[in-house]
């Protein structure tokens, strides 16, 4: 059995989303070779996990954070407390945050002219102004997930950077066009064509982002992706970003739930958890079935596993087992670290699930969630 496999029975309810820190110091481990070996600076995305006991653990590995909004620029910064950049990138800004965001940002990645404009128009800011690239090169069969899909809302396209004269006020150039690589390939071909482009002008800049969507850990060789960043810094003299997200923390999340009831329905049974896709919310996006740590592929008995809310499709799929399920049984979805808590919601009324950290087999809560804060999203506060 594994460590957490162990540990779940040592918790005192459920649902409960348990946080390895092992896992994730191990990935940053792994990254801060990668940056030991090629100059890269890495900035974690905290849009995939932005607990704050996560944040601290990556501090003192990384060069900053990744940001996508003004709350997530002011979390950020009372993380990092001036030790590590701030990088914002995101296609929509609020006017009346722009200011805000020019001097808590060290980076900024404009994702329109109309935007990059605003802000080199605001005078006292310390951000480092940069746009986002659209190469027009798709990865992805999922336009859904496609940052360059036919009419995509980010970034400019690279013919219009030119034409309309940014370069003397962009320091920089961010560009994202895959997620879930596990491979270099989308990323060479897209510093070709970026290359192809622009390359009598990379020169002029000061750093080059090249975002998201690479699972560094499952890579085995960064050949390839250390010369391309050994090269860019030294034909251009450009500081090379990049911002794991899913890479760091993907594989250090579990959801741990319990069967509250069982019941025969059309010949399979159905085991209800006291725990939904609701919390899992990329189970119903993106179609999927989760890994589940109590699988046995060969198992003689199979459940359909199903969440606690009156949505018909809360479903996470039929699974295999080696005896029949029994009411309190817990049972450890994996691999849920990335993109869960940020879109878990409380429909139904369901509660969040408590947070715990686990290391080295010791477990200590983070957050729990209370009525108190359920009944303070729907009071109205003019009363």
């Amino acid at each position: 059995m594994t460590a957490i496999e162990d540990l779940k029975d040592r918790i005192p309810t459920t649902p409960a989303f348990l946080v390895d820190e092992n896992a994730i110091l191990s990935a940053l481990d792994s990254l801060a070779a990668l940056r030991e070996k090629c100059g890269c600076k890495v900035l974690y995305s905290i849009k995939s996990l932005p607990l704050t006991e996560v944040m601290r653990l990556a501090k003192p590995y990384v060069d900053g954070f990744s940001v996508s909004s003004l709350f997530e620029a002011r979390l950020a910064n009372e993380v990092l407390t001036g030790q590590g950049g701030i990088h914002l990138c995101t296609p929509g800004i609020r006017p009346d945050d722009m200011t805000e965001l020019a001097t808590l940002c060290t980076h900024i990645s404009c994702n329109s002219i109309r935007q990059i404009r605003h802000f080199e128009s605001i005078g006292d800011k310390t951000a480092s102004i940069g746009l986002r690239v659209n190469p027009r090169l798709s990865f992805t069969e999922d336009a859904r997930y496609d940052p360059c899909r036919q009419f995509s809302k980010l970034g400019v396209d690279m013919d219009s950077f030119l034409d309309a004269g940014l370069l003397n006020c962009a320091k920089g150039l961010h560009f994202h066009t895959i997620f879930g690589a596990v491979n270099y390939t989308p990323l060479m071909q897209t510093l070709h064509k970026i290359e192809a482009f622009l390359s009598p002008h990379l020169s002029k800049l000061d750093w080059l982002n090249f975002g998201g969507g690479y699972l560094y850990d499952q890579i085995e060789n960064n050949d390839d992706f250390c010369e391309q960043v050994i090269r860019l810094r030294v034909d251009y003299d450009l500081d090379v970003f990049i911002e794991p997200g899913n890479a760091l923390v993907g594989k250090a999340g579990y959801l741990v739930a319990t069967v509250i009831d069982c019941f025969q329905s059309d010949g399979k049974t159905i085991a209800v958890l006291d725990t939904s896709i609701n919390h899992l919310p990329e189970v119903f996006e993106y179609q999927r079935q989760p890994p589940l740590l109590e699988q046995h592929p060969n198992g003689g008995y199979s459940a359909l596993l199903a969440g606690s809310t009156c949505l018909s499709g809360d479903l996470f799929g039929e699974y295999r087992f080696n005896r029949p399920l029994e009411i309190g049984d817990r049972l450890t979805f994996n691999q849920a670290g990335a993109y869960s808590l940020v879109k878990a919601n409380r429909f139904n009324g369901y509660n969040l699930p408590d947070i715990y950290a686990v290391r080295n087999e010791q477990i200590r809560l983070l957050k729990h969630h209370t009525y108190q804060e359920y009944r303070q999203l729907w009071v109205n506060d003019f009363e």
